[in-house]
């Protein structure tokens, strides 16, 4: 390397200031005023900070809440009929016509006769107050119809590693591969809250092919779930103590009907009255107190003065979690109007949305997976290596139908929509319904009835309701 001549001299003249710079974030601050605030942060894994413990506590008080607070029960059944409903439909994609309507019908026969809707609603509701649901893919020949295929649900407390039998590198039950995935889960033979002897030491392996676990991962790397109504249980409690305060203030106006009291000093001029002492009164007479003492009315100002929007707040808090709107939470519209109202439900349907697409993926595919395995032997399908197909929920309701109607003519009629989209938004199969009405117009044909096919008119709207819509 060759060294110029003026290089030691520029380098002996420049001096390099280094600046040490310290960012500092307010968040990152620990104060006297913020220091029990953060009391509780930790830098614990997903599976660490939800370890068995933990997770065993928030489950009971969570089971604990919902059996006994009727807001918690009603948010808790309200999710699970809004997500499952009366029960998702099948509806291949197969080249075959015949097919798939056997598969249809044959898998619809099925789900009524194990009872599918009510087992999902089951599930679903055990996601939101334990965490996380089961169930195991099992073989029921007591079923009525050629599939003995069957869904037996189990609490998340039996999928857990018994305390005899400690097994490396597993999860409270659930084993893994070297890839990561679930290969076999422990599932204790009885409910450890069931009180047998047997119910803390023998387990079951069910592989995962057999079992169904569904849950949300809050976190990368976590394997068991948590309530979803875990944020929301200390606003519970708290719901319910004000409510008790309000009760007691209630109940201390009417227990005590007047307060004597004086304003004379110790000693004044004033009847002696022994402490604590009582006086009746009867109705309709008029009473004379003692000498000095001036009677009052004890009021119930607080705190009922703000029980209502204190009420209010909180279970607006509480449904928050669940991307639940107030009116819904607490099935009260008294202070909503048309916009409010469209605009909180647009949050919550696309959370249902999210929830379906999660329970198909999850809980469904994985169900249809292991009946056809069966169906195919069963009804002769045949191959079945390509399983195209889809699920429909039931559709939500609009507001106002006259308006839904007449947008969704105007996309039909503007080719930005399908007759499948639609059909869908309502939880209908449109190959169904088209055939139903085709049947229709060929009757009222042979009848000599009049078919007319008219789309719907525009409904006149007012100024007033218009510049509501539009605020």
């Amino acid at each position: 390397m060759v060294a110029w001549p003026w290089t030691k001299r520029v380098s002996s003249r420049v001096r390099t200031a280094v600046r040490v710079i310290r960012a500092k974030f307010d968040s990152a601050q620990t104060t006297p005023d913020n220091r029990r605030h953060w009391a509780n942060a930790d830098g614990l894994s997903a599976d660490t900070a939800a370890n068995p413990q933990v997770r065993r506590i928030v489950r009971n008080r969570s089971r604990y809440e919902v059996a006994n607070n009727s807001y918690a029960r009603g948010i808790v059944l309200t999710l699970a009929n809004d997500v499952i409903g009366t029960g998702p439909r099948l509806q291949m994609l197969l080249d075959s016509a015949d097919s798939n309507r056997t598969i249809e019908q044959e898998f619809a026969a099925w789900a009524r006769a194990i009872g599918l809707p009510e087992k999902l609603r089951t599930m679903r509701m055990a996601r939101a107050q334990d965490g996380e649901s089961f169930a195991i893919l099992s073989s029921n020949e007591g079923l009525d119809g050629p599939v003995k295929l069957d869904l037996r649900l189990i609490e998340a407390d039996q999928v857990t590693a018994a305390m005899s039998q400690p097994v490396p590198g597993s999860v409270d039950g659930i084993m893994f591969d070297v890839y990561g995935n679930p290969s076999e889960y422990l599932v204790l033979k009885a409910h450890p809250g069931g009180g047998t002897v047997s119910s803390g030491a023998e387990c079951d392996r069910v592989a995962a092919a057999s079992m169904i676990h569904w849950f949300r991962a809050d976190r990368p790397g976590q394997s068991r779930g948590l309530p979803d109504i875990l944020p929301a249980l200390p606003l519970f409690a708290q719901l319910r103590r004000y409510t008790l305060a309000v009760i007691a203030a209630a109940e201390s106006a009417a227990n005590i009907a007047i307060f004597m009291k004086t304003n004379a000093p110790a000693g004044g001029e004033a009847a002696e009255v022994e402490p604590m002492s009582e006086m009746e009164f009867s109705p309709n007479m008029a009473v004379f107190g003692p000498e000095g003492w001036e009677p009052s009315q004890i009021r119930a100002e607080q705190p009922t003065t703000t029980y209502d929007m204190f009420k209010r707040e909180i279970l607006n808090e509480i449904a928050r979690c669940l991307n639940m709107p107030y009116n819904i939470a607490a099935c009260n519209s008294s202070g909503y109007n048309y916009s409010s109202g469209r605009l909180d439900h647009q949050t919550y349907y696309k959370s249902i949305r999210v929830d379906q697409a999660h329970c198909e993926a999850v809980v469904l595919d994985h169900i249809l997976s292991a009946w056809l395995a069966e169906a195919v032997k069963v009804f002769g399908l045949g191959d079945l290596s390509d399983t195209s197909h889809q699920w429909f929920w039931d559709g939500h309701e609009h507001v106002d139908p006259a308006k839904e109607a007449t947008a969704q003519a105007q996309r039909l009629e503007s080719n930005t929509t399908t007759l499948a989209s639609e059909y869908a938004k309502q939880g209908k199969d449109w190959e169904t319904e088209l055939r139903q009405r085709a049947k229709e117009v060929a009757m009222m044909k042979e009848l000599g009835l009049t078919v007319v096919q008219t789309a719907p008119k525009p409904t006149p709207v007012d100024e007033e309701q218009q510049q509501e819509e539009a605020a």
